[in-house]
């Protein structure tokens, strides 16, 4: 292995400095200290992590999304009908907002994977979206998703409108446990969920693909709620920065992660991503069950360096799944290093890589430097009034 490739995954000692937390027992533990204040109920099951063995990923590249989707899927075709068994398919696009088409799963990958998946499933599949807008419904009708409704039984459902979810704890930027609500749908064991997302740059973690698409959708944005103050999770989510958004993912990621994920890659997104960027004509596709392996080689083919992306590396440090190049065997007869593009970064990239950086916070057995207290303001004495003069005899 090259020394860059040992250097890109993070070890237990080193994925929490990174973050200034400075506690390697925290990683190694499980986080049972931070979860230890939940009820016990409350306390979310962590998937099972991945094994030490090779993760496959699927490569192709082209034009046309349909046979690439073809070309991606069906090595994997046998594991997921029997992952599907007694399940309920779940397939969950990206669309972050309702009106941007760029930014949004092209709906010809949608039809695609759809048509591939009719012979496979034969139940009712939910078309799942929990978008920045209150309103996710809108952007199924401005992509041109419901109208799969004519030839696939699909049905479309808005997270934000099925009301609580299942109770979840990150960290805000005071480094104190924030309580959000995330949709079961991604937390159930009873769903099988398929991520199918483009690659796209973002201006807060770097870049974007199958594990961002299914973990920025679980915290709800239920919107008002009987009047009160708005409520947007994924703002909570959001609140620490980009430093702790990156962390506040792999937290998510313990419990909620893709069963199986595709990148549509025929055409990406650069610059100031995940929304505001400009058009990639990538032509590529790529698939897997590791979602992390599957990431990481997306991130090579935007020629973006996965040193720079925290998820990523936290995630393949605690055995979620593989980063190293050398354990990740590419399926196709089409080699990834011949269709690097390198993606504009967008604009704030320098803030974006603050996660790197020491948060200089106390060593141990010290104690954060306090002001001096100011000196004590002696008691003010009322002036003894003056006494009248006896009067001269």
């Amino acid at each position: 292995m090259k020394a860059t490739e040992k250097e890109l995954v993070v070890g237990r000692r080193n994925a929490l400095k990174m973050i200034g937390l400075g506690s390697a027992a925290m990683l190694s533990v499980g986080f049972r200290d931070i979860q230890a204040v939940e009820p016990l109920d409350m306390r979310p099951k962590a998937k099972p992590f991945m094994n030490d063995g090779n993760s496959p990923v699927a490569f192709t590249t082209g034009t046309d999304r349909q046979q690439m989707l073809v070309d991606v899927f069906k090595p994997f075709e046998n594991e997921i009908k029997a992952g599907l068994k007694k399940k309920q398919l779940v397939i969950k696009p990206n669309m972050v907002v309702t009106n941007k088409e760029l930014c949004a799963t092209h709906k010809d990958a949608l039809g695609a994977l759809l048509e591939y998946l009719k012979p496979i499933y034969k139940g009712q599949v939910i078309i799942a979206e929990s978008s920045s807008s209150v309103n996710s419904s809108d952007g199924f009708k401005n992509y041109g998703y419901t109208d799969l409704e004519k030839n696939y039984n699909v049905k479309f459902v808005d997270l934000n409108s099925t009301g609580p979810g299942k109770p979840y704890y990150i960290i805000d930027r005071n480094l104190h446990l924030d309580r959000i609500e995330v949709a079961d749908i991604f937390a159930n064991p009873d769903y099988y969920v398929i991520s199918i997302c483009r690659p796209k740059t973002h201006n807060s973690v770097v870049m974007t693909g199958g594990i961002k698409n299914i973990i920025m959708a679980a915290p709800l944005n239920p919107g008002s709620v009987n009047g009160g103050k708005p409520i947007s999770y994924k703002r909570n989510m959001h609140s620490g920065g980009s430093r702790f958004l990156h962390y506040n993912m792999f937290l998510l990621m313990q419990s909620i992660r893709p069963d199986f994920t595709i990148i549509d890659g025929v055409e990406g997104m650069e610059g100031n991503g995940p929304i505001g960027g400009t058009p990639v004509d990538h032509r590529i596709a790529l698939a897997g069950f590791d979602s992390v392996a599957v990431d990481s080689m997306c991130a090579r083919l935007m020629g973006i360096p996965l040193e720079n992306i925290g998820y990523i590396n936290y995630c393949a440090a605690a055995g979620i799944g593989n980063m190293d190049r050398h354990k990740i065997d590419i399926i196709g007869d089409k080699d990834p290093d011949k269709s690097v593009i390198a993606y504009k970064m967008g604009s704030n990239i320098n803030n974006q890589l603050e996660w790197k950086e020491p948060l200089n916070l106390p060593g141990q057995g010290q104690r954060p430097p306090q002001p001096a207290p100011s000196a004590p303001t002696a008691p003010t004495v009322p002036a003894t009034p003056a006494q009248p003069s006896k009067p001269t005899v």
